[in-house]
């Protein structure tokens, strides 16, 4: 299946950002950060760059004003790396989906448990 402009912009910034994160960062104040997903806009302008972090709520919003303040960097470092005619504007945004998954997961682990004690109990 061909993938659109959009699908491959996206993913093409979900890798170099993961990697500037990974290796061009020092900022203390960014833990464990893993981008989830990227999705650009459909004229190419804006990104939004969907991340998890680990830890607390305060660490992760921490991580948040970490890669706020590098987005000068990030833009710059995408501008020279990438073969593009414009680097988007980006918005990091915490990515709730994986906490999602671990609480269902969690509670399904629960239903199945609370199963098996009452038909162990009959």
């Amino acid at each position: 299946m061909r993938q659109n402009r959009t699908d491959r912009l996206s993913d093409l910034l979900r890798e170099e950002i993961s990697s500037l994160i990974h290796k061009g960062l020092k900022d203390p104040r960014i833990g464990f950060v893993t981008v989830t997903r990227v999705v650009v806009s459909k004229d190419l302008r804006h990104a939004k760059v969907y991340f998890s972090a680990f830890g607390d709520q305060e660490a992760k919003n921490r991580s948040l004003q970490g890669l706020n303040s590098a987005l000068g960097f990030i833009r710059g470092e995408l501008g020279r790396r990438l073969d593009i005619r414009y680097v988007p504007e980006i918005t990091f945004l915490l990515d709730g989906s994986v906490e999602y998954a671990f609480r269902i997961e969690e509670i399904i682990r629960e239903i199945n448990e609370n199963r098996k004690e009452k038909q162990s109990a009959e």
